[in-house]
């Protein structure tokens, strides 16, 4: 399959970091096998352009996006550059219900990986069964499935159950994170991940377990969400370092 692709000097410097960055992403989600083949989307706002964002263009593995072959679209859904080039209608739906609204979700990163489709099936929903999964205590959104994401109605009930929180389980159909980077998005979506599969081993096994005191799961919270070093600083460029190592060329 033929992907249009855009050069460097075709968009200005902003824009093209901006999809350096995103291009990363992708293939970062699909070395920690969170990636569903061509199914899910990352997309990113332009930064001197805040009514267009970027997203990978339909057909094309997470594994081999690069930042030439995102697509740029406006907050319509039309293809902005490269010519020619598709994108999937749902995943419109989905990153524009947020980025419409929320001025300060630049990125945004939407996943079906097992263990997440498993939770977001469970009346219970996330449950604070270690640390990580405390990072969301009372700051994760739920979103009630309405079938396949096409329908452009189904926006503003997204950006509603999202409200504050930077974190949504969408009910049988997977998780959501926002961020004001994708190193802030990514983040999230890792340790949302991780929460997701250690819940389902410890329900799987059986065995009794605890919860801890509310007051300890806010505290932790606390902690947590108020680290004083940011993503991009304390593990973006471990991340970057491991794909120059496992799957170099996202930014051509």
């Amino acid at each position: 399959m033929s992907v249009p692709n855009i050069s460097k000097n075709e968009v200005t410097a902003a824009e093209w970091q901006a999809r350096v960055d995103l291009a990363a992403c992708y293939r970062v989600v699909e070395h920690f096998g969170m990636d569903d083949l061509v199914y899910t989307h990352i997309t990113l706002r332009v930064p001197d352009a805040p009514d267009h964002f970027l997203i990978n263009p339909f057909g094309v593995m997470f594994g081999d996006i690069t930042a030439s072959n995102l697509v740029c679209v406006n907050l319509k859904g039309e293809v902005v550059h490269p010519l020619g080039a598709r994108v999937n209608p749902a995943g419109f739906i989905v990153h524009s219900a947020i980025h419409q609204k929320c001025t300060d979700a630049h990125c945004v990163l939407h996943t079906h990986t097992e263990a997440g489709m498993a939770v977001s099936a469970l009346d219970c929903g996330l449950l604070m069964l270690n640390q990580k999964a405390m990072q969301f205590y009372n700051r994760i959104g739920y979103h009630e499935f309405e079938g396949m994401a096409l329908a452009e109605d189904e926006r503003e009930s997204l950006f509603q159950d999202l409200g504050s929180h930077k974190a949504m389980i969408l009910r049988h159909h997977g998780l959501l994170c926002v961020g004001e980077d994708v190193s802030e998005a990514f983040s999230l979506a890792y340790a949302l991940e991780i929460s997701c599969r250690v819940q389902i081993q410890i329900l799987a096994s059986g065995q009794p377990y605890t919860i801890p005191h509310e007051q300890t799961l806010e505290q932790t919270a606390q902690q947590l969400n108020g680290f004083p070093v940011s993503p991009r600083e304390r593990e973006w460029p471990g991340l970057l370092q491991l794909l120059e190592r496992v799957n170099p060329g996202y930014n051509e």
